[in-house]
Formats: structure tokens, C-alpha cells, sequence
């Protein structure tokens, strides 16, 4: 049995570290054990052009420890009425690395998405001629649609005609929850990639609500089946290209998330890559790690992988329950927090 295990130091590519105290206190817990991240541009108000993702990037610059070598990576908000001119100068900039689709009001802070897309077919084609990629929440956002089958539709009412139409447009299907989705993945790779989350692979929809309603549990995409999850499970480990690392770490206050109407997202960010280490441990599968982890997203965003290393051991210890947020904020309760988990990155 392997108990360490070294590899390339992995990224994450789908992140919400918000701003002002939450993203001084939740991006140090990405930047401890990844080389870069895709900070999620959802906040209030959005980052929606250049100007906006130079100015949160140097907020998040300024909130990494002393020293630290971590690289925050900027998304473009899609809006109705984005303009592609700015889109591409800050591609050409090297201020955003991708432009980022909501839905409108499909998650946390999504009522600026996209309503109506026939509106964004002009930004789409500039990102195809200029190799942009396209970062995706795939789910359609219609009453008449079951909150378990929101994946599924959006993946062949928007997506399947989308990638018709821009064939050459590079596109992450985020946070992938279902069994079909990854069914969709496979099968149009290398165009589409997904990133997956430890906690899809981890539980299921009985685990939320079968013995009491557990709101930490509550994301979205929402948790679903256990066919969806352990098909999640064996995607992330197969070693497949399409399939790379994204946590969607959502910070909330425990107010937000014990709310009347609770905000969706679960914070993983102090423990994920031991998550991941762990999952792929117990599958016997360590030796398809660092492609899931370090190799795959930055071939499929056309970057280097990092050249550092991290080093895990298997080395039982108790993840903190939460991690403190000066202000009003609080605190945010940390995803498996007070559990003893396997794995631990070596400092």
C-alpha cells in the first residue's frame, strides 16, 4: 500500500473565494497547495470587463501570504450585453484566461447571466477565432424543469447546439453532477472538458436529505444519484484528458447557509487536494492522480503544468471545523470539518 505519494502541484480551475475578508481568509487555503486557480468572477457586482478582473486581481494578489508564488487567474462574467472588443483585449492582456457563462439566476449571484443566447453569439465567435475558452454552469434555468434534471436539458437544449455552432470554441462543462453528463463529456472531447468536485464523488442525494436536511450538503448543481456519483468517481480516476480538478469551493457565512433560503456551495478549499488524494486511494487508482490533479486542466487551457512538486502521505489528522472571517462574516464552516481525514499535504 502506498502511503506518499509526489506530484506535479495541482491547480484548481473552477474557485469562488469571493472578496474583501472572505477572500483574505479563504484564498490562502487554495494558495497553501496549488500552483494556480480560476477565481470565479460571481461576485456583487460581477467582474465583467477587463478593468473589473484587473482590480479584483490585485485584491486577491494582496490577500496571498508573504511569499507565496500562487497565480490567481482571471474569468470574464458573460452579460447579454458583453462586449467581445473587451473580451479579447484582456485575453490579448493576459488579464482574463476565460469568460465564464451563468445562466441567469441559476446559482449564487447569477442574476446578471445570460438570459437570452442568441445575445452572446458575437463574444462567442471572437473566443473561437481567438482561442478562448469557454467555462460553462450547466444547467437550464426553466420552473417547468426538475432541479435533478437541470444538467441534464441544459446539455442538450444549449450546450449540444452551442458546440455545433462553434466547433472550434474550447469548452469546460463545470462541476459535472450526473452520470449522462459524463456520458456528454466523453463523447465530445477534446472540444468540451469538465472539471469535477471531491464532494459529487463523495455523497449522494439520500446523504443530504435522507436522515434529516443537512444544508452544508446544499450545491449547485445540486447532489444527486448514487448511479451519478460513483459514474463521477470513475470518470475522475480513469485517467481520461477531459477530466481534470475543480473544486467550486464556495465559501458562505453560516448565516448565508442557514438561511430561510439557504446559498448554495460547499467550502473544500482547506482540505481538497487531501479529498482527492483520499478518493483515489481508496480506488486503488493513485496512479491516475496527478493527471486528474496537475496534468490534464492545463493541456486543455493550452498552458505548462506547473513545475513544482507537492508531496502527500497518508497521515491521519482533523480537519478544522471552520476558519474564521474578520468582520461580519464571521465564519464559514469547512466541508467534512471535525472529521479525521487520510491524507496530508507535507509542509
Amino acid at each position: 500500500m502506498t502511503d506518499r505519494i509526489t506530484i506535479r502541484k495541482p491547480d484548481d480551475w473552477h474557485l469562488h473565494v469571493r472578496d474583501g475578508a472572505m477572500l483574505a481568509a479563504t484564498l490562502p487555503q487554495t494558495a497553501r497547495a496549488f500552483g494556480r486557480a480560476i477565481l470565479m468572477p460571481n461576485l456583487a457586482p460581477p467582474v465583467a470587463t477587463t478593468a473589473d478582473a484587473i482590480a479584483y486581481r490585485a485584491r486577491a494578489l494582496a490577500a496571498l501570504p508573504k511569499g507565496s508564488d500562487f497565480v490567481p487567474l482571471m474569468t470574464c462574467y458573460l452579460r447579454d450585453d458583453t462586449d467581445p472588443d473587451d473580451v479579447e483585449a484582456g485575453f490579448r492582456a493576459g488579464v482574463f484566461t476565460a469568460v465564464k457563462l451563468y445562466p441567469a439566476n441559476a446559482t449564487t449571484n447569477s442574476a446578471a447571466g445570460v438570459t437570452d443566447y442568441a445575445k452572446i453569439t458575437g463574444v462567442l465567435a471572437r473566443m473561437e477565432k481567438i482561442g478562448m475558452r469557454l467555462l460553462v454552469h450547466g444547467e437550464e434555468v426553466d420552473p417547468t424543469v426538475d432541479v435533478f434534471d437541470r444538467e441534464a436539458v441544459f446539455l442538450d437544449r444549449r450546450l449540444a447546439p452551442m458546440m455545433r455552432d462553434f466547433p472550434g470554441l474550447k469548452i469546460v462543462l463545470e462541476h459535472l453532477s450526473s452520470k449522462i453528463g459524463v456520458q456528454f463529456v466523453r463523447a465530445n472531447a477534446p472540444q468540451l472538458g469538465s472539471t469535477i468536485t471531491p464532494y459529487h464523488m463523495e455523497i449522494n442525494r439520500t446523504d443530504m436529505l435522507g436522515w434529516g436536511i443537512k444544508p452544508y450538503f446544499y450545491c449547485m448543481p445540486i447532489i444527486k444519484t448514487e448511479a451519478d456519483r460513483v459514474a463521477l468517481r470513475e470518470a475522475a480516476t480513469s485517467g481520461d484528458a477531459c477530466f481534470f480538478l475543480g473544486t467550486d469551493s464556495a465559501p458562505h457565512s453560516v448565516a448565508k447557509k442557514l438561511a430561510l433560503s439557504g446559498a448554495a456551495g460547499l467550502f473544500t478549499a482547506p482540505l481538497a487536494i487531501e479529498l482527492y488524494t483520499k478518493i483515489f486511494a481508496d480506488d486503488g487508482k493513485l496512479d491516475k492522480l496527478e493527471a486528474f490533479c496537475s496534468l490534464n486542466g492545463p493541456a486543455h487551457y493550452g498552458l505548462a503544468p506547473n513545475s513544482a512538486t507537492i508531496t502527500l502521505q497518508r497521515r491521519p489528522w482533523t480537519v478544522p471545523e471552520h476558519i474564521p472571517v474578520d468582520g461580519p462574516d464571521e465564519r464559514v464552516l469547512v466541508y467534512r470539518g471535525g472529521e479525521t481525514t487520510d491524507w496530508q499535504v507535507l509542509t
